[in-house]
């Protein structure tokens, strides 16, 4: 049974525990974010969907990526708290990756120029702002190789003893999700660089372009029980063989 509340006095309908964010983006009410992906875990890690809601006589400042909606509460994305906050906690981010441009145009959009505060001490990544989205997207796939290492000021994003993993498929979903494009990688014609070690492509037996790695395609055929052949081919050339066949269908 669906519930009703108001975000900024406009009163909306959601199903039982949906998060405040995702009702209000889907009712076109826009709050700002970095760290969410509606297919992923919400953790409140960035701080920038920050509202305030009303219950019971009380009104405080709440995450709403991870803050599950509730009959007749009252919301407010743009109030002068909100805003204050808001800034306060780009400004944080910007310390952290102060080279990042994609950050540094979304603080221009939230009228934040400069940061206050001085570079993180301690930031092996540089321009890594501690989101998670990487670390819940690997989990997300089922392979689970990134994580957090470290507390404290030493927190940072890698994998376990610091070392590379076998269980690294290379498939670049953390590059995908990054918001500071901060995850560096290198691709040739033959291998991709990521995370301290060197994969090697799978090459299309059409056109010779990389299809993905050889170890993102030998889990991929293993754990869907496909042929042997499924990925030698790219997109483009499965897109070509398609339309030919497609013409050959209607010309008869």
């Amino acid at each position: 049974m669906s519930i009703r509340f108001e975000i900024d006095n406009q009163e909306v309908k959601a199903e039982p525990g949906e998060m405040l964010l995702d009702v209000a983006r889907r009712n076109g009410i826009e709050i700002p974010s970095l760290c969410h992906k509606e297919s992923l875990p919400a953790i409140g890690a960035c701080r920038l969907c920050l509202v305030e809601v009303e219950q019971g006589g009380q009104r405080d400042l709440t995450t709403s990526c991870n803050y599950r909606v509730e009959a007749g509460m009252k919301v407010w994305t743009e109030s002068a708290e909100v805003q204050l906050h808001r800034a306060m906690n780009m400004e944080l981010l910007l310390a952290r990756a102060p080279r990042a441009p994609k950050l540094k145009a979304f603080a221009a959009e939230l009228g934040v120029s400069r940061t206050r505060f001085g570079p993180a001490a301690y930031n092996p990544l540089a321009n890594c702002i501690l989101c998670e989205l990487c670390v819940r997207a690997c989990a997300k796939l089922g392979n689970n190789v990134l994580t957090m290492v470290g507390r404290g000021e030493k927190k940072r994003v890698g994998m376990a003893f610091n070392e590379p993993s076998d269980k690294c498929k290379g498939c670049a979903a953390c590059v995908a999700v990054c918001p500071t494009d901060c995850i560096p990688i290198k691709d040739t014609a033959t291998e991709r660089t990521i995370w301290g070690q060197k994969l090697e492509f799978a090459l299309c037996k059409n056109c010779g372009q990389p299809v993905m790695t050889k170890r993102q395609q030998a889990s991929a055929i293993k754990g869907k029980g496909l042929p042997e052949d499924y990925y030698d081919t790219c997109e483009s050339c499965k897109q070509a063989a398609t339309s030919e066949r497609f013409a050959e269908v209607v010309i008869w």
